[in-house]
């Protein structure tokens, strides 16, 4: 009788060893599956992410655009080294996008036409300064600060936002009461707003609505 009774234990006891095992594997199965889940809608959700991103960025700008206004500055900066920049703008005329960069020095004016694509340089103009805008006089009022611009696609997203949406077609970086700023040009339903921010930090200056 004592011999069955500890060989009853003996089995209850590997029955309980043996349940526990299944109950772990059962436990560490589940949290596989948990774990790949999360995974999958994490993936899912970062892919959301980056495909709203682009859309985004798709209808802030429009077209081939290679070449960044960094780009654009130094190609100016080759052309022209002793000058400062006074206006620089980003044109779509005729489809395509070129930069029309000005600049001056203590004698003369300058402007070039920057492609927007092969960055090829077209010479449109030097001449002459009057008296009174030479030996640095117009250098000094007309520079503007080209230093931690804000990127085209930046200043076009930023003012899209401002809008309420649509596509960004002309940029132009100028300088007023001493702060350089961007004014760019959105088309939203047929109807076009001029958005002026600062070309550093992207505040708000101003939003006009075409007539």
């Amino acid at each position: 009788m004592k011999k069955i009774a500890y060989l009853s234990i003996a089995i209850g006891t590997l029955g309980l060893l043996a349940g526990c095992q299944s109950n772990e594997k059962q436990d560490d199965q589940s949290q596989n599956q948990s774990n790949t889940q999360t995974s999958q809608t994490q993936a899912m959700k970062d892919n959301h992410s980056s495909t709203t991103a682009s859309s985004v960025a798709g209808k802030s700008v429009e077209g081939d655009l290679r070449v960044s206004v960094e780009e654009a500055i130094k190609t100016y900066q080759a052309t022209y080294p002793d000058s400062d920049i006074t206006s620089l703008e980003l044109d779509t005329s005729f489809g395509a996008y070129y930069y029309k960069i000005e600049g001056v020095n203590d004698t003369t004016e300058f402007e070039i036409r920057v492609d927007g694509v092969t960055k090829k340089v077209e010479k449109e103009r030097e001449e002459q300064l009057d008296r009174d805008e030479q030996n640095g006089v117009k250098r000094r009022e007309d520079k503007i600060d080209i230093q931690n611009l804000l990127s085209i696609e930046k200043a076009a997203e930023i003012a899209v936002q401002q809008v309420g949406g649509g596509t960004a077609t002309d940029w132009d970086l100028d300088k007023d009461l001493g702060i350089t700023f961007w004014e760019v040009t959105v088309e939203n339903n047929q109807q076009e707003t001029t958005v002026k921010m600062n070309a550093q930090t992207g505040e708000i200056l101003e939003t006009e609505v075409d007539d």
